[in-house]
């Protein structure tokens, strides 16, 4: 990993960090975050993919119901699908293993108007990226490399950066193209629930950046830090626009001294030894996953121990 892909990584960390000290957030900010990121998202990606809807006719679409006068009928089922994926997306447990089925519910909540035969189903028929010199998977392998994509994904969750597993989940998924079209926007889908599940921010990608974004996804078959680089880009982007919009809502916590969740877990440890993972998660309100993840950071810096058996032990300060 080179220096820069390194900094971009601690910047994302740092800006999330920032946006978690403006926890407890109220009912209707959770809801409006909720509706603001259901349309940017169903926007962004589905003109990434060539749909003509602008993010004011998105959200009269998805809010309010209505079609869009003169527009193609197919572009109006992308917006509704889109949108009724990610609730899907949004309301699913973080806590549950990634599966086959999840990913094939996702394209046929998406794919369900524009074609019915072909939702939610591994494509049977070959299909080729315009522009690209690498070929998918052939009918054969899909199946295979889908269910090495799920083991690969449940088995790094939680040990990788977030950021990085979120590119490469959907990177590795984007080379297979399981659909036979919606393989685009079920990878930004992915991507972002990777990120949802870790505690981390939504990344969308604008439709300026749609030659950037192709080439660093063509590039990465040979520089995986190429398209890691660019996801954490639109990541810093977006987290920057919310940070924006909590601090004129927020002018108070916007001075706030932000301590980093790494030393407020430190000090947790030092304050009460002993405890496990589970147990430090609810004491700090983090999900498991990220308390485990700053665990192994803490002890790969052999700034905190675990000792006892494994159900049983607990962290110390060393």
């Amino acid at each position: 990993m080179n220096t820069e892909l390194q900094e971009k990584l601690r910047k994302c960390e740092q800006q999330q960090e920032q946006l978690w000290a403006y926890r407890p957030l109220s009912k209707e900010t959770i809801k409006s975050l909720r509706e603001y990121y259901r349309v940017g998202l169903t926007y962004t990606s589905n003109a990434l993919e060539g749909n003509s809807l602008t993010e004011s006719e998105t959200k009269v679409i998805i809010e309010d119901g209505l079609t869009i006068e003169g527009k193609p009928l197919r572009e109006v089922y992308e917006v509704v699908g889109h949108a009724k994926a990610y609730d899907f997306l949004y309301d699913l447990s973080h806590d549950t293993p990634l599966t086959e089925e999840t990913i094939c519910t996702l394209h046929r909540l998406f794919y369900q108007q524009i074609d019915p035969d072909s939702a939610g189903q591994y494509r049977k028929i070959p299909v080729f990226i315009s522009g690209s010199e690498y070929s998918v998977a052939p009918i054969s392998e899909i199946h295979k490399r889908m269910q090495e994509l799920v083991q690969w994904y449940n088995n790094h969750e939680g040990k990788m950066n977030p950021v990085i597993l979120a590119a490469e989940l959907h990177r590795r998924f984007i080379y297979i193209h399981p659909f036979v079209d919606g393989n685009g926007r079920v990878s930004r889908l992915l991507m972002n629930m990777a990120l949802m599940r870790n505690e981390y921010n939504i990344a969308l990608i604008p439709t300026v950046t749609r030659s950037e974004y192709i080439s660093a996804l063509e590039q990465s078959h040979k520089d995986e830090d190429i398209f890691y680089s660019f996801i954490a880009d639109r990541l810093i982007m977006t987290q920057l626009d919310i940070l924006r919009l909590f601090r004129e809502m927020h002018p108070e916590k916007a001075e706030k001294r932000i301590v980093l969740f790494e030393e407020i877990l430190y000090q947790a440890i030092s304050h009460h030894p002993g405890l496990n993972a589970p147990k430090l998660a609810n004491l700090l309100h983090r999900s498991l996953r990220t308390t485990q993840r700053y665990l192994k950071m803490l002890s790969m810096q052999k700034r905190i121990v675990f000792k006892g058996a494994a159900k049983k032990g607990g962290y110390f300060v060393i």
